[in-house]
């Protein structure tokens, strides 16, 4: 064991999943490029096409959560919810307590709809090379954050997944990644608008849930209630599944009918109000006791996420590997200090990568005098 966490903490291994990792990626989203020429003449088709592109992507990802880092995932909810996993069109809740949302992703996987998953993402992410583009070829809704401005956008991005084959609509209505600051933000307006005060989440920004529902109304017929939480007050990051830590992940799931939610916009508001501060109670639960209430439940993985990975590192490792070999052969020291400087330059690329998912390093406008006005 000792041997293979030494294996997984390489850096040149690391650099080779990398490397694999922008790669693909790039050929994925020429791809998807290429795909734009059936959207005149089979929307469905090029929505099909891009869905499996997307999860050959994903997968890469979840693939470091399932098999590289071991990490598990247990579900505390019903067998009647679980048997509903994959069979209907819903919107998904979840806290974004974390760095890494990869657990939301390893579920979807599991029950057979990763590629088809969608969120209400940054408009800043839409300039992220992979993740950005491949959302853009999914249809994914970019926004600003600022209502008025996004008022347009969102209704019309939202009503084009009306006729989505697979509708998996993944919603941090928090708006932001936990922090102590926004917390502390986030209390003082509650304070202000007369809501109760939240102890482990931000105040829910019910602007996105509520226009969501009335748009994919008809479509979705149900909402998952999704509470994520890390044994042993663990912290996740995506450089701890590179360097293959292992973290065990709870994740309470609650069903709730669409029929069951108020119309009005306002009632609508209020329910997920309600929604959040059970929310709130579950964690003050978990935080007791160390798990969340109710039966359990651990799914199966798939071989689909590996099978993917390692059809992607052989169809790209063997002529890299070879380049490399032939510039150290060559002996030429322009050829050599040439590859080197490629693999510094990959090196900081993977790298920041990685950074955009640190909650430090992702800037938010939470809090500020503006944001408040348009929320």
């Amino acid at each position: 064991m000792a041997l293979l966490a030494y294996v997984k903490n390489l850096f040149i291994l690391q650099l080779l999943m990398g490397f694999v990792f922008v790669v693909s990626g790039l050929i994925i989203n020429f791809i998807q490029l290429c795909t734009c020429i059936l959207w005149p003449i089979n929307r469905q088709l090029y929505r099909r096409i891009n869905c499996r592109l997307s999860y050959s992507l994903w997968s890469q990802l979840v693939m470091l959560l399932e098999w590289w880092s071991g990490t598990e995932c247990t579900l505390y909810t019903d067998q009647a919810t679980v048997d509903k996993f994959g069979t209907e069109h819903v919107i998904i809740i979840l806290n974004h307590n974390f760095e890494i949302d990869l657990c939301g992703w390893n579920m979807c996987e599991r029950f057979g709809v990763l590629g088809s998953s969608k969120v209400l993402a940054k408009h800043e992410l839409l300039k992220v090379p992979l993740i950005g583009w491949t959302w853009y070829f999914l249809e994914i809704v970019f926004c600003k954050r600022k209502w008025e401005e996004d008022r347009k956008t969102v209704y019309k991005g939202l009503n084009r997944h009306k006729d989505y084959p697979e509708v998996y609509f993944l919603l941090y209505c928090e708006g932001t990644r936990f922090t102590e600051k926004k917390h502390q933000i986030s209390m003082q307006i509650a304070e202000s608008k007369g809501l109760p005060k939240l102890k482990y989440h931000l105040l829910p920004r019910t602007k996105g849930f509520t226009t969501t529902l009335q748009c994919l109304k008809g479509t979705v017929t149900a909402v998952y209630d999704v509470t994520l939480n890390f044994k042993d007050n663990q912290t996740p990051t995506l450089l701890g599944l590179v360097n293959g830590k292992k973290y065990k992940a709870d994740m309470c799931v609650r069903r709730f009918s669409v029929e069951d939610i108020p119309d009005e916009e306002q009632e609508c508001a209020d329910w997920l109000h309600k929604l959040y501060q059970e929310k709130d109670a579950l964690q003050e639960v978990y935080s007791k006791e160390g798990k969340f209430p109710g039966p359990t439940i651990v799914p199966r993985r798939r071989p689909w996420t590996l099978l993917n990975s390692l059809f992607w590192a052989t169809l790209l490792l063997s002529p890299l590997i070879n380049f490399a070999w032939g510039v150290v052969v060559s002996g030429s020291p322009l050829l050599i200090i040439g590859f080197i400087i490629f693999l510094i330059i990959a090196s900081i690329a993977i790298r920041r990568l990685i950074g955009v998912t640190e909650v430090k390093k992702t800037g938010s406008s939470y809090g500020n005098q503006e944001s408040k006005k348009q929320n």
